[in-house]
């Protein structure tokens, strides 16, 4: 198992004060943010790091074990400080730290290392009253549960409902509008048992939002096409553009040309986690060529093409 050296990762020296730390890890979120890196597995396991260094060295208290942790970390291990492992990729909430959701607000996969999770996982163990004070006896919490969810856009717009039976027991998730295809949820609690006293492994469905036929999603926005009739697009006038979730009429200025892209804010998808508050939604011109012309309606064409020279 390798040893994370969290200044290092931040960019920081050990000397470094909390606001220098909490800058260095502004700076580097920011950059690696999956919202800002869509796809790029590199960007988001980077995201991940920093993340994981800035919640242990970012804290004083927790910061205060690192550094106390230092070189001895492999006498640690030998010694069972891991005890508590039952599955890469989970952090818990514990006596160091408190756990950050990252999948909940970010989406994605999520988790800290197994360097983390060995030595701050928070149930490496627990006191227990009776005999000596302290005597203590090893916990380990329950096996996590993964689950997938298939939603259309639909759904992911408006936000909706699903049940899943774990052990025999029906358990009815309510899913907020806004979630993203590939967004991992969690569901305290709901794992398998815990041993030794150790709490319940959590549920995480993975959602997978099916493509859709008229938008396509980036992000927060949604891309459609907008069918726009020639002679609107050359006089100008109103066309009709559907929405996820009603009709709106635009109006198009004369000599509107094809492939043109009209932005209509807030009628994008909706964010997650963030009430009243919409991406954008923009509409590309598709004009339609007319056809079946009449023979007049072809003797104008000419008269209007020789005008035109």
């Amino acid at each position: 198992m390798e040893y994370k050296d969290y200044y290092k990762i931040l960019g920081v020296d050990k000397n470094a004060t909390q606001d220098d730390i909490k800058k260095a890890y502004r700076k580097m979120a920011m950059k690696y943010h999956p919202d800002k890196n869509p796809g790029n597995s590199v960007a988001e396991e980077k995201f991940k790091e920093v993340s994981e260094a800035y919640e242990i060295i970012g804290k004083p208290e927790n910061r205060k074990k690192y550094d106390e942790l230092g070189a001895n970390w492999k006498q640690y291990e030998q010694a069972g400080a891991y005890a508590n492992q039952s599955g890469a990729g989970r952090a818990r909430t514990g006596g160091f730290g408190q756990f950050m959701d990252y999948d909940d607000l970010f989406g994605g996969a999520g988790g800290f290392s197994d360097f983390f999770e060995t030595f701050f996982g928070g149930d490496a163990f627990r006191s227990r009253q009776g005999g000596r004070s302290d005597q203590r006896e090893w916990a380990s919490p329950g096996q996590d549960y993964e689950a997938r969810l298939d939603i259309d856009l639909n759904q992911a717009y408006f936000g909706t409902a699903a049940m899943f039976e774990l052990n025999g027991q029906k358990i009815k998730i309510n899913i907020k509008p806004g979630v993203r295809n590939g967004q991992i949820l969690r569901v305290r609690g709901k794992g398998g048992a815990g041993a030794g006293g150790g709490k319940r492994g959590h549920l995480y469905i993975k959602v997978r939002v099916k493509p859709d036929r008229m938008f396509e999603r980036k992000g927060n926005d949604l891309h459609t096409r907008m069918d726009v009739d020639l002679y609107t697009a050359i006089l100008g006038g109103k066309s009709t553009l559907q929405t996820m979730d009603r009709t709106l009429s635009v109006t198009l200025p004369p000599e509107t040309k094809n492939g043109h892209v009209f932005r209509i804010k807030g009628k994008g998808m909706p964010v997650y986690g963030k009430k009243d508050t919409y991406g954008d939604l923009y509409a590309r011109v598709n004009i339609l060529i007319p056809g079946n012309l009449s023979e007049k309606e072809k003797e104008l064409f000419r008269k209007l093409k020789e005008i035109r020279k």
